[in-house]
């Protein structure tokens, strides 16, 4: 695996021997798996201190859901959720954090109140304007791939060369992302597990994850809670496993780890607490 260091503000993040471990901060009502637990702004600060308690090296914070068929909210109400989550958060906590969105009026707003990383779904495409607001700042970003919306990415997700196509397209952001003045060592990609994939695309993108690795980049994997692994978990049970369900939560850990020992260098979860114990192991097996 190829190290990297990430600098950035007061930051600085070593990525490779040891994983790092991005957690989720949803402060939607509506997310796949926890909506609605900490769309309060007292919920969203203790959940917030909990995950870097529990380990967490960057807190990801979003305030629009990206679940599959979602509908989009005002960029207003979006500011909303986050805003003051992330000014009370980055006085508390001693890790980078991270804002989930795909509007740049969100993201310069994040940023002000004290967000250190841009974590954009759509590799700029929904708000080319995000690509300047990164250069101008500095910070590093997460491009990801998604086919089509979160609304359609759903609908009959189908690809002719599912690796060389994923693969191009993060290489095209990660030169786009240049072009616009990011510094490459700003930049971070994502396969964008669960995006406009099939449980078999998701499961193929994990297996060949170096291919994506071998562009040069650090590589973040998000397969937490994600369906595949509900409806894999449901069929091969032959019972409903749904989101919160424990057995999701082994099949997570799987998911990680079989996308450690492929080259991801940061993972975004739930469950800090325990993926951390986890990647301990992992790590040490890999690093063996």
């Amino acid at each position: 695996m190829l190290p990297f260091t990430l600098e950035f503000n007061r930051f600085r993040l070593k990525l490779g021997p040891e994983t790092c471990i991005m957690g989720i901060l949803n402060t939607t009502s509506d997310s796949f798996s926890d909506g609605g637990k900490f769309n309060t702004f007292e919920t969203a600060v203790e959940q917030g201190i909990k995950l870097v308690k529990d380990g967490a090296h960057i807190l990801d914070i979003g305030g629009e859901s990206a679940r599959p068929f979602a509908a989009p909210i005002s960029e207003q109400e979006e500011l909303d959720r986050v805003i003051p989550v992330i000014e009370n958060l980055s006085k508390r906590i001693d890790v980078p954090i991270s804002i989930d969105t795909v509007k740049s009026g969100v993201a310069r707003e994040a940023l002000d109140a004290g967000a250190a990383i841009i974590n954009d779904i759509s590799a700029f495409e929904k708000d080319p304007a995000m690509a300047d607001l990164a250069a101008k700042r500095g910070v590093p970003v997460v491009l990801m791939h998604m086919k089509g919306t979160p609304e359609t990415m759903q609908v009959n997700p189908d690809y002719d060369d599912l690796m060389f196509e994923i693969t191009n397209y993060l290489a095209s952001r990660a030169e786009y992302a240049m072009e616009k003045g990011i510094k490459k060592n700003h930049i971070i990609l994502d396969p964008g597990i669960g995006f406009g994939k099939t449980i078999e695309h998701n499961l193929v993108l994990i297996n060949y994850l170096e291919k994506i690795c071998a562009l040069g980049y650090p590589v973040l994997v998000g397969p937490s809670r994600k369906s595949f692994i509900q409806n894999i978990l449901t069929k091969k049970e032959n019972t409903p496993i749904g989101a919160d369900h424990i057995k999701t939560e082994y099949g997570s850990l799987a998911a990680v780890a079989a996308s450690i020992l492929n080259g991801a260098h940061i993972v975004r979860v739930h469950d800090v607490e325990k993926v951390k114990s986890f990647t301990h192991i992992i790590d040490s097996i890999r690093n063996a």
